[in-house]
């Protein structure tokens, strides 16, 4: 069966040697425009259309993929400035990238003049739902945000469908409050750590089932940063964590929030 050709990132630089790529084949340079494309060759019985769409829904061939994948670009984005590309972007032979990297040159050139000299780095923020966010004391009372009604407390007080549907109202209230101070709380979490970034994207929150949390993610950020500033992001980020938010930082990483093109 024939072969295809697997693009990993285009660069400016080609590295003298690069890791192992996905199926653990190795990786090459093809040079154009002023540009270098780092691929694999790669068996079209295991990268073709249809065995790609049997082996995307393999949770463990996906995993071992991405993490390939992932080598490859942050070996290269360390040595030169890079701009990943897609996870399993296959083209039919050398000639299509060649021709990708033609047709496209002044894209890639303004990506890559954007990304030089910077890095990207991830903040995520997290919080309790069932303590909320934000400053000042807690209202007393039921723990809603509502006083407790004492003996007395309004018409109909003492009938059991009445006390519920307070209770009930009185804690759509405070849940709806909470969700206020959550949003304000990110907004303002992102707004401050974008001042010192050279470009901000905001990440959609992550499913639970991937973060391996139960807690609320409030923000799900991307920074990409000036080198020379990592240290001050880096206190920044760590000073709006607290009152009841707890701030994670990650990075640096390739500038895969930064890059994105699409291939054609």
């Amino acid at each position: 069966m024939p072969d295809a050709t697997y693009l990993y990132a285009v660069a400016r630089d080609a590295l003298p040697e690069c890791p192992a790529g996905v199926a653990d084949l190795p990786v090459r340079t093809i040079s154009r425009a002023g540009l270098v494309a780092y691929v694999s060759t790669v068996p079209l019985e295991q990268f073709g259309e249809q065995a790609l769409r049997r082996s995307l829904e393999d949770m463990d061939w996906l995993a071992e993929t991405a993490r390939a994948h992932h080598h490859v670009v942050d070996a290269v984005a360390a040595a030169t400035p890079t701009a990943p590309v897609r996870l399993v972007t296959v083209y039919d032979d050398d000639a299509h990238v060649r021709d990708l990297l033609d047709r496209r040159a002044d894209d890639f050139l303004r990506v890559l003049a954007r990304v030089t000299g910077r890095r990207e780095w991830g903040v995520k923020a997290y919080a309790d739902p069932a303590v909320g966010v934000g400053p000042g004391p807690r209202t007393s009372g039921d723990g809603n945000g509502e006083p407790c009604p004492g003996p007395g407390g309004g018409a109909g007080a003492g009938r059991p469908g009445t006390a519920y549907l307070q209770r009930r109202r009185a804690s759509l209230r405070g849940r709806e409050q909470v969700r206020r101070q959550v949003l304000q709380r990110a907004d303002h979490i992102h707004r401050a750590l974008s001042a010192l970034a050279a470009a901000s994207y905001r990440h959609r929150a992550q499913d639970p089932r991937l973060s391996g949390r139960h807690d609320w993610m409030l923000l799900n950020g991307a920074y990409l940063v000036d080198e020379g500033r990592d240290a001050e992001f880096a206190e920044q980020a760590a000073a709006l964590g607290g009152d009841g938010v707890e701030i994670r930082m990650t990075g640096p990483w390739a500038p895969y929030s930064f890059t994105v093109m699409e291939m054609g």
